[in-house]
């Protein structure tokens, strides 16, 4: 079974009586364990497809299914509780909450449903932050790490409730070279280590040749699919 199963994605923006159709029938599979680049143009769809997948928008047409559960057409509730249960963000901006320290962050997507961190939720996410190699800022303020710091703690938080899919917006988009390599490499022995499936949204033709595979999006349809990315393991 696959893991997500897009058939017929379309997304049309209204504005009055203007509209402007963004995506055109998008059909796209993805596969437990895959390291997937999704690559295009500004304006070709990208982010509204990414934000399709990650149910923040609904579809005007088509059918998602993520783990084999029909999702476009949840509720308001059942998608938000879907979103958080069994889907991990990583953005270009990491979002972080600056009062928090970098494992009450991680912590987060964990605790705000349960209304506080429990003692199993500060072992995991001290556990994440220490596979991502930040053990010694783990009681430090969002506020005192530095940008690539930072996106990791957003790597951990995206891991905190083990989800299926791992959704990434240019998460190296506003790193130096140096930084973006070590998140990148940290996404990717995440996905040889643990089996999570990544969607990794990138202007960066370098993050996407590491990839085992390229999805390429034009005006709004899918242009190719390309499979001669790196290898898993590699």
């Amino acid at each position: 079974m696959s893991l997500l199963n897009a058939q017929g994605i379309e997304k049309t923006f209204r504005n009055g009586d203007e509209e402007t159709r963004v995506l055109k029938g998008i059909d796209m599979t993805l596969e437990a364990g895959e390291l997937v680049a999704l690559l295009g143009q500004s304006g070709s769809g990208k982010s509204t497809l990414l934000s399709i997948v990650g149910l923040l928008l609904r579809p005007t047409n088509g059918q998602l299914e993520i783990n084999g559960e029909r999702v476009d057409n949840l509720s308001e509730r059942r998608r938000a509780h879907f979103r958080n249960e069994k889907l991990g963000f990583v953005f270009q901006f990491h979002h972080l909450l600056p009062d928090f320290t970098a494992l009450e962050n991680v912590a987060f997507p964990a605790a705000a449903p349960a209304g506080g961190i429990s003692r199993k939720m500060r072992d995991r996410a001290a556990e994440l932050l220490t596979r991502v190699g930040l053990e010694e800022r783990i009681d430090f303020p969002a506020t005192r790490l530095s940008g690539g710091q930072k996106q990791r703690v957003a790597i951990a938080r995206a891991l905190m409730n083990a989800p299926d899919l791992i959704i990434a917006d240019e998460p190296t988009g506003n790193l130096d070279r140096e930084s973006a390599d070590t998140v990148l490499e940290l996404m990717r022995e995440v996905n040889r280590e643990t089996g999570a499936t990544f969607l990794i949204c990138t202007h960066d033709p370098g993050v996407a040749e590491r990839c085992t595979r390229r999805l390429t999006l034009a005006d709004g349809v899918l242009e190719s699919d390309d499979r001669g990315g790196a290898q898993r393991g590699e």
